[in-house]
């Protein structure tokens, strides 16, 4: 597993059920960040995914401005704790461009 290292710090990414995708969508490159939100807190689990999208997209913008940076949840999560006023304040008070998918037909349902 390769550590990018920006500015001295290391980023290191968990390839487990957590992961950093580098793709091109309709021609643009794009990088995803998947996030399961499985641990008994959505709330914990979001403050956790928020900081680290925050970190990647920086790090994005210093080593390959051209790639956008997408938060991967399941549908299941964002059509209920995605829905809540002080997230969807959130999501667009830092401009998070999601995608949703679904676990079980493994497919992207949407892009925001």
């Amino acid at each position: 597993m390769t550590r990018p290292s920006i500015d001295d710090v290391d980023f290191e990414i968990d390839l487990a059920a957590e992961k950093l995708l580098a793709a091109e969508r309709e021609n643009q490159k794009i990088a995803v960040e998947v996030k399961s939100f499985i641990s008994s807190s959505n709330v914990s689990d979001f403050h956790t995914a928020l900081g680290q999208f925050l970190n990647y997209r920086d790090a994005l913008t210093k080593i390959e401005p051209d790639r956008k940076l997408y938060l991967a949840v399941r549908e299941p999560v964002y059509e209920s704790f995605f829905q809540r006023r002080f997230i969807m304040a959130a999501v667009e008070r830092y401009q998070l461009r999601l995608v949703i998918y679904d676990v079980n037909q493994e497919a992207i349902v949407q892009w925001l």
